[in-house]
């Protein structure tokens, strides 16, 4: 089985705790604008309440909501972004993000191994105070669904993205050959997908699938990303096992930044970096669900 995202089923966390989970991010969405704002991103940052950054006249503008907020390491979690109502959001952010925590680094470590390297090869890079990113999504019905993306085609800068999908609505698509596929809803189970930081990490084995996110007439959708990475000061690059004479370095090392990849993004790039050719590798050791 070839593949750079799945849909996990044995992740560990109870279906009674996910939809808590969603529970708070509907609350959140249905508070009165005003309550809202209060938490609104401030210019030229990307935390906080609102819309994404515009900074071109020509910028294609995606049809969402989102909240976005530094999840992991605690100490750098920014507050005034958080909040307070519901009253528990933050103490279920904070546990979800340690559960999503442990995913992430059993997924590195298959990811590992099913190169046949050591298992902590791609962990290694991440440094002491790896960072998580979360978004949660909002996607208003769209009175011209056929004209509009809820998210417009991309590969997410992270090192591995986890998805909890909307319980009943669908709106995610990937790029395979060339035709978007959509990807249908498994209950209670985790979407997941590598960024392009493994990408460059793996030297071009795995792919940071192309994405995108459609919205319809009739019905709200929401989900949370929740995007794993390295500390964002060390730089990343391929795995020494992974350069061979028959596959040579095919990456330079780079730091990454929020910035950059929303920037990146905004301006129409689809990833972080100039990609080389598609492959892929099986992944082994996790239950999956696969279409």
């Amino acid at each position: 089985m070839m593949f750079d995202w799945f849909q996990a089923i044995n992740h560990g966390i109870d279906g009674s705790f996910l939809e808590k989970v969603r529970e708070i991010s509907k609350l959140f969405f249905k508070l009165p604008a005003d309550e809202k704002k209060k938490y609104l991103r401030e210019e030229n940052d990307v935390e906080g309440y609102g819309n994404d950054m515009v900074l071109s006249e020509n910028q294609t503008l995606d049809w969402t909501d989102r909240l976005y907020l530094t999840a992991l390491p605690q100490d750098q979690q920014r507050l005034q972004f958080w909040p307070q109502n519901p009253t528990n959001f933050r103490e279920i952010l904070d546990e979800y993000s340690s559960k999503i925590q442990l995913v992430n680094e059993v997924v590195l470590k298959a990811l590992a191994r099913s190169l046949n390297l050591e298992e902590d090869c791609f962990l290694n890079q991440y440094g002491t105070t790896a960072k998580m990113q979360a978004r949660f999504n909002y996607y208003p019905p769209c009175p011209w669904p056929e004209k509009v993306l809820g998210v417009k085609p991309h590969a997410d800068g992270s090192a591995i993205t986890v998805l909890l999908q909307d319980k009943e609505v669908e709106g995610l698509q990937l790029l395979k050959d060339d035709q978007w596929v959509g990807v249908p809803i498994v209950p209670d189970a985790l979407t997941i997908n590598v960024g392009d930081q493994i990408e460059i990490m793996s030297n071009g084995i795995f792919k940071s699938p192309v994405h995108r996110v459609f919205v319809n007439s009739k019905n709200e959708r929401m989900t949370l990303a929740m995007f794993c990475m390295p500390q964002t000061e060390k730089d990343i690059g391929p795995v020494d096992g992974l350069i061979t004479n028959e596959r040579p370095r095919l990456y330079k090392n780079v730091t990454f930044t929020l910035d950059f990849f929303f920037k990146n993004y905004q301006q129409g790039g689809c990833k972080s970096f100039a990609v080389s050719s598609s492959s892929s590798v099986p992944l082994t050791n996790l239950k999956i669900w696969k279409a």
